[in-house]
């Protein structure tokens, strides 16, 4: 428990925040090894395009990651950024997909997106009222997140505005949906 926080915040609604942020902080850093790990195993024609346009995503997510530490830390809390940290606050299961083709691994992480950014909402929602500097700080974080989203669909759509993997709820079978779309 912290003596201190930033001035016109309760210690109260502090914890809170940072308990929030702590989770934030932990998914932050998971998303950042999914990307790397897709960057690494992506194979197949549109290896390239896809191998690259992961890079300004994994670097935009490490940035994200340590302005919520500096915010737990501004706080008055202690960031944790450990595997074990990772581990402990997880409420979603480790990346699927190994080795695969650019759409199966764009298949998957538009689920991944869709759960990050959904809990991301969440965390909006949660701190909104206690804290509009943090709130403020997701809300910017997950706008982008939003359009990086956006790019990955680009490559699920189709013509008629159809994603290849609608409908499909695990990693598993939105990379296979999209790999037989592709």
């Amino acid at each position: 428990m912290t003596t201190f926080t930033a001035p016109g915040l309760s210690v109260d609604s502090a914890t809170t925040v940072a308990e929030s942020l702590q989770e934030r902080l932990s998914a932050l850093n998971d998303l950042h090894l999914t990307l790397k790990h897709i960057h690494w195993n992506v194979v197949g024609a549109n290896f390239i395009g896809v191998h690259e346009m992961i890079d300004p995503q994994v670097d935009l997510v490490r940035g994200y990651a340590d302005t919520i530490a500096e915010r737990v830390a501004t706080l008055g809390f202690s960031p944790r950024g450990t595997a074990k940290a990772i581990e402990d606050d997880r409420s979603w299961g480790d990346y699927s997909i190994g080795r695969d083709t650019a759409q199966a691994h764009l298949g998957a992480l538009d689920l991944v997106y869709d759960g990050f950014i959904t809990s991301h909402r969440a965390a909006i929602e949660k701190v909104g009222e206690l804290d509009p500097i943090t709130e403020d700080i997701l809300i910017g974080q997950t706008a982008e997140l939003e359009k990086f989203q956006w790019f990955v669909r680009a490559h699920l759509e189709s013509y008629t505005g159809e994603l290849a993997n609608a409908g499909r709820t695990s990693e598993t079978d939105a990379a296979e949906a999209a790999r037989s779309a592709g």
